[in-house]
């Protein structure tokens, strides 16, 4: 299958509980944790491997704003989206047809753009964009010898990837940083020494307030000690700042299996679309969110803090994935995402984890992503 790389990407411009992950019989797993309450795992299946077909639901496109401006309180139908041919797609959209790249163990095409080349997997919701690994909403499949995809993965990601132009935000840039956890919520703790997740993530906020306000960034802290944070409050401090973007920041656990490892970024999913993991929250594909307005901010910063953090790191890729149980992120009215930076319940990740070197790697990636 696919090994990934670190990528480039076009310069731009996340408390839970614990952060942990179930494991499987294929050593690829989702994260269990976070503080939603009662929250139940909801293994999905392995990686590298086709997802069970998903019925297709009606929806309504939810209009795109600029991020900081607060959505409008009606909502205009809009089409119902259904799937398309790729190779039509394509030719509309001024593009090569898709060519096919592999034959086994699962079909694979490639469609280029003068921004970078995106690999469909056929039954697969797994997609490489320029080495790193995204999760589509729907499964690529193939009718009458094309290609068809859903109207939402060509709206939400291949048109984003394929054609966006980077995000920008001005002069006077505010950011949140959200170390995830504090106080009675310790998060997972380190399989070597029992060091907990809360002090991790506010070191990795520490060290990186003072790049970014380096790079012109106004930051601000949701928390700036060990002290308990209330989802919504983490929410309100961006509303009070009136931020241009939130971070949450946080480690990952597999326990009691030590093999996971690797970086995940996360985004809210888009209305009308699966997510990628689903933690037993009900996930209705119809539910919108205030940060459903920026899909598309989200899914490119997400993309492109992903990219960075794996160029520095060199740590195994496990993607960008989508999520809508997270309220940290739903009620987010600006782009939004959360960072899983390893997993402390891997021996060998969790030495690196609390290493202060390592932890600067990680606040240096994501300052130099967003210069």
């Amino acid at each position: 299958m696919f090994k990934f790389a670190g990528i480039s990407f076009g310069g731009i411009f996340l408390l839970l509980a614990g952060c942990s992950t179930v494991p499987s019989d294929h050593n690829e797993t989702v994260p269990v944790e976070w503080s939603l309450t009662n929250a139940v795992t909801a293994a999905v299946p392995p990686r590298r491997a086709a997802l069970p077909a998903v019925p297709i639901k009606p929806l309504s496109v939810v209009p795109v704003v600029h991020h900081n401006q607060p959505p409008p309180q009606i909502y205009q139908p809009a089409p119902i989206l259904t799937w398309t041919s790729l190779d039509r797609w394509a030719a509309e959209n001024k593009l090569a047809a898709p060519r096919k790249v592999a034959s086994s163990p699962l079909a694979s095409y490639a469609i280029n753009s003068a921004k970078g080349t995106l690999t469909l997997v056929i039954g697969s919701r797994e997609a490489i964009w320029r080495g790193m690994e995204i999760n589509l909403g729907f499964a690529p499949e193939i009718i009458d010898d094309q290609i068809f995809l859903h109207g939402l993965d060509l709206q939400k990601n291949l048109k984003p990837l394929l054609f966006g132009e980077p995000l920008g935000f001005g002069t006077n840039r505010v950011i949140v940083l959200d170390p995830g956890h504090g106080g009675s919520k310790p998060g997972t703790t380190s399989v070597r020494d029992g060091r907990t997740e809360k002090e991790f993530t506010l070191d990795w906020a520490r060290r990186l307030k003072p790049l970014l306000e380096t790079n012109g960034w106004t930051v601000f802290l949701t928390r700036t000690n060990d002290t308990d944070i209330a989802l919504s409050n983490r929410v309100a401090v961006a509303e009070a700042h009136h931020a241009d973007l939130f971070i949450s920041l946080h480690f990952n656990s597999s326990a009691p299996d030590h093999l996971q490892s690797g970086l995940e970024t996360y985004c809210l999913t888009p209305t009308g679309m699966p997510s990628t993991l689903t933690r037993n929250y009900s996930d209705l594909w119809t539910e919108r969110f205030p940060n459903n307005y920026f899909d598309e901010a989200n899914f490119k910063l997400a993309v492109h803090l992903q990219a960075a953090l794996l160029r520095a790191t060199n740590e195994e890729d496990r993607g960008v994935r989508r999520a809508r149980f997270m309220d940290v992120l739903r009620g987010q009215r600006r782009p939004a995402i959360l960072i899983e930076g390893g997993y402390l319940s891997n021996p060998a990740e969790a030495e690196k984890i609390e290493n202060a070197e390592f932890r600067e790697k990680l606040a240096e990636a994501v300052a130099n992503a967003l210069k």
